[in-house]
């Protein structure tokens, strides 16, 4: 079988590479396509996986996104008519969901977040399968289009999925030239050009709060976007580290003290991998995200005074590694429904 795969954002390869391995080791022929946006090229290379550039982001406004869909979905509906795939797969692509519609293709959407709203009613209601996690009510999903007959729920986080195999490289500290010594924090910047955010302030305060700390924190800011990573950098703060390019960041989080993030996909991972984590998002709480907040596995930030800025000494690795062949099987149910 022919799978098309479509990654639109940096979280996409790490979610959707153990579905491609297992795939393939099917004898199944996966090809992938990769929007330019943030780092979803620069992870893509970094894990080794082959792909093809087709589009960029649209930005923020809903004008410019709907433009962007429109160009990108015209290229890609070229590109995957002459392929002649069998299945697709995305974890949230618009695009691809555009597409697979127009071509009557078979397509499989993925996603942990509900509240964006018009992205998943568009991608739902045009997949014949949607995998959800069982956090997230049923009703919430039922109103996006992921009918009962079309839902697959599975159990905790898809990060305890891809993150199964994951062995943490402890060199990360090394390579980015940090010190052991020091309170090592991860920060993500929100998502600024997303239909959700909503913009608040305390990712600054807490920035300036960690650059306040020289001498007793080093912080690695991960931005999005080149106008965020040249937003930190302009800050010249010397305890403030804005990597250049995509880096390991899942083995930086396990090996962090600390991490603080605007983000869903990096907190769930610190959760996943037992780093503390605290969260800045400003749009509206998902379902994954409120368990865990009710669980006390993910904190919520008011005031960037209250961090605990201090050096932890928790084992270093996955608490709940997930077998992926579930969600490799639920994928596969889509060419049946389709059939």
């Amino acid at each position: 079988m022919k799978v098309w795969v479509d990654c639109t954002a940096a979280a996409h390869p790490l979610v959707l590479r153990p579905i491609i391995e297992r795939l393939e080791a099917r004898g199944d022929e996966v090809f992938i396509t990769a929007r330019e946006y943030g780092q979803t090229v620069g992870i893509l290379d970094r894990l080794g996986m082959h792909y093809e550039v087709v589009g960029e982001h649209g930005g923020a406004s809903k004008w410019s996104k709907g433009r962007a869909v429109e160009k990108r979905s015209r290229a890609l509906a070229k590109l995957v008519w002459a392929k002649r795939p069998e299945l697709a797969l995305a974890h949230g692509s618009v695009d691809l969901a555009v597409v697979s519609w127009t071509l009557r293709l078979p397509s499989v959407q993925m996603q942990d977040y509900e509240f964006a709203k018009l992205q998943r009613n568009i991608a739902f209601r045009a997949a014949h399968r949607v995998l959800a996690p069982d956090a997230i009510p049923v009703d919430r999903l039922r109103k996006l289009g992921a009918k009962p007959k079309k839902l697959v729920r599975y159990p905790g986080l898809k990060e305890e999925y891809y993150l199964a195999d994951f062995v943490p490289d402890q060199g990360i500290i090394g390579d980015l030239g940090l010190d052991r010594n020091k309170v090592i924090t991860v920060v993500r910047p929100p998502p600024e050009t997303s239909e959700y955010h909503a913009p608040n302030d305390l990712y600054a305060a807490t920035v300036r709060r960690l650059a306040e700390a020289d001498g007793e924190v080093q912080a690695v800011i991960i931005p999005r976007t080149v106008e965020q990573g040249e937003a930190a950098r302009a800050l010249d703060a010397p305890n403030l580290l804005i990597p250049e390019q995509a880096i390991d960041a899942q083995s930086l989080i396990a090996c962090a003290d600390l991490v603080v993030s605007a983000g869903g996909t990096m907190n769930r991972e610190a959760v996943a991998l037992g780093t503390p984590v605290y969260t800045t998002f400003s749009g509206k709480m998902g379902g994954v995200d409120e368990v865990l907040i009710h669980e006390d596995r993910l904190r919520v930030l008011t005031d960037p005074a209250e961090l605990p800025l201090r050096k932890r000494t928790d084992p270093v690795g996955v608490l709940n590694p997930r077998d992926p062949e579930f969600l490799v099987e639920a994928v596969l149910g889509a060419v049946a429904l389709y059939a």
